[in-house]
C-alpha cells in the first residue's frame, strides 16, 4: 500500500463505514476491508481504475467529484477520504462541504505549493515549478487550484471546520521534526483529518 495510505489507515477505526473519493485502484478500501473489516464505497472516474477496483471486489461507483455527493445521505459514513484530488477539483470548497455533510470525519491530502522547492523554482527560474513530484507544466497540469497549508487552514476557519490532526510530510511521506516546526515551508504534502463544527 502507498505510504500516504498507510498513514491514513491509522486514522480510520476498525469496522468503519468509509467513502473514498477518487479511490484509484481501490488499494485503500481493499486493505481496510481485509485488515480492519471496513465497509464502504469508492468513487472514481477513470475506467481502468474502476476495472481494477472490481477485480479486487471493491465497491466502486463511476462519479465525477465536481458533481457533488447528492446521491449520498447526510451522516451516512464514518470517514470520507480524498487523497491528492483537492487541488484538481473545480470547486474544492463545495466538495469539502459535501464531504463533511456525508461523513463524520474527513481525511484529505494535497500537495503544498508553498514548499521551499516551489518557492526556489519561482524565484530562480521565474516559471511554474516542474519536479518529479509535480511533473506537469502549467498548460497540461490537472492541478487547477494551487494552495498551501495556510490556505487550506484558512478555508477551514472560514467554513468553521475543525482540524483534528495534521501532518506535513515529504514526497516519500516521511514526517520529521523540522517539518513540524515549519510545515508550510518544509512540508511537501499535507495530510489532514477534519470534522464539521458540531462534531469537533
Amino acid at each position: 500500500m502507498r505510504a500516504d495510505l498507510d498513514i491514513i489507515q491509522e486514522w480510520i477505526p476498525a469496522g468503519s463505514r468509509v467513502l473514498d473519493l477518487g479511490c484509484g485502484d481501490g488499494d485503500l478500501l481493499y486493505w481496510l476491508r481485509e485488515h480492519k473489516q471496513v465497509s464502504g464505497y469508492g468513487l472514481e472516474i477513470d475506467a481502468g481504475h474502476i476495472a481494477n477496483c472490481i477485480d479486487k471486489g471493491v465497491n466502486v461507483i463511476e462519479q465525477d467529484l465536481d458533481q457533488g455527493l447528492g446521491n449520498f445521505d447526510s451522516n451516512s459514513f464514518d470517514v470520507v477520504v480524498m487523497t491528492q484530488s483537492l487541488q484538481a477539483l473545480r470547486y474544492p470548497d463545495k466538495v469539502l462541504r459535501e464531504m463533511l455533510r456525508v461523513g463524520r470525519t474527513c481525511i484529505i491530502t494535497f500537495p503544498n505549493f508553498a514548499h521551499w522547492r516551489c518557492r526556489w523554482y519561482l524565484a530562480t527560474k521565474g516559471r511554474m515549478p516542474v519536479s518529479e513530484f509535480l511533473p506537469y507544466t502549467w498548460y497540461n497540469t490537472p492541478n487547477i487550484h494551487f494552495c498551501t497549508f495556510r490556505d487550506f487552514e484558512a478555508l477551514c476557519r472560514e467554513m468553521q471546520v475543525s482540524v483534528l490532526d495534521h501532518l506535513a510530510v515529504d514526497h516519500l511521506h516521511r514526517d520529521s521534526m523540522v517539518s513540524r516546526i515549519w510545515p508550510n515551508l518544509l512540508g511537501e504534502i499535507g495530510i489532514y483529518r477534519v470534522s464539521g463544527p458540531a462534531r469537533a
